[in-house]
């Protein structure tokens, strides 16, 4: 695992994009705090820039490295979490700004899943996380459900024999509001 890692980390830190498995299902993902990188996902992904992604963080004391405040009932929701969870925060900071939509939120995800934890671990980043497809199209379920457009138009590929995920639905999504407002995007 190590020189997978190794290999993704550099592909990562030189502004490249890595098909990976997640937690909930494949992901396409680059350095979140570089807009290049940013860029060449939404065109692979054929989205909008506007359309926003989220990212993956392996521990949440970084949350306040990419937050400019966490509200308090995000660590309640974190602890009562039995799958996995993208927050919608307000007021993101240090990350790509064409990450970020006009309001400046960032969907954060703390992942359970060890490849990624060791891959966030030694990049020391967070990396973006979107689904492994053509905007518009249905997640893959598998690696084998990719569309090959994707699998040519990144610059590393995760081997399939990292993919530890027992679900293979995408993650549920709350979104907090300055204030504690609290709102249920996907279930």
């Amino acid at each position: 695992m190590n020189k997978i890692i190794k290999e993704a980390v550099e592909v990562l830190r030189n502004g490249g994009i890595i098909l990976y498995p997640t937690d909930t299902i494949w992901g396409i993902g680059c350095d979140a705090t570089n807009p290049d990188a940013v860029k060449k996902v939404y065109a692979l992904k054929q989205r909008e820039d506007t359309n926003s992604m989220l990212v993956l963080i392996e521990n949440p004391r970084f949350l306040n490295t990419y937050l400019h405040e966490v509200p308090e009932v995000a660590w309640d929701l974190i602890d009562v979490s039995e799958k996995p969870l993208t927050i919608i925060y307000p007021k993101a900071k240090n990350l790509a700004p064409n990450l970020l939509p006009k309001d400046g939120s960032i969907g954060i995800r703390l992942v359970n899943h060890a490849f990624c934890e060791k891959l966030l671990q030694a990049f020391r980043k967070p990396i973006v996380s979107t689904s492994a497809n053509i905007s518009g199209s249905t997640h893959p379920k598998s690696f084998n459900d990719i569309d090959g457009q994707i699998i040519n138009g990144v610059d590393f590929v995760v081997p399939e024999v990292y993919d530890e995920r027992k679900n293979t639905s995408p993650s549920s999504i709350i979104k907090l509001g300055v204030g504690g407002q609290v709102k249920i995007i996907r279930e």
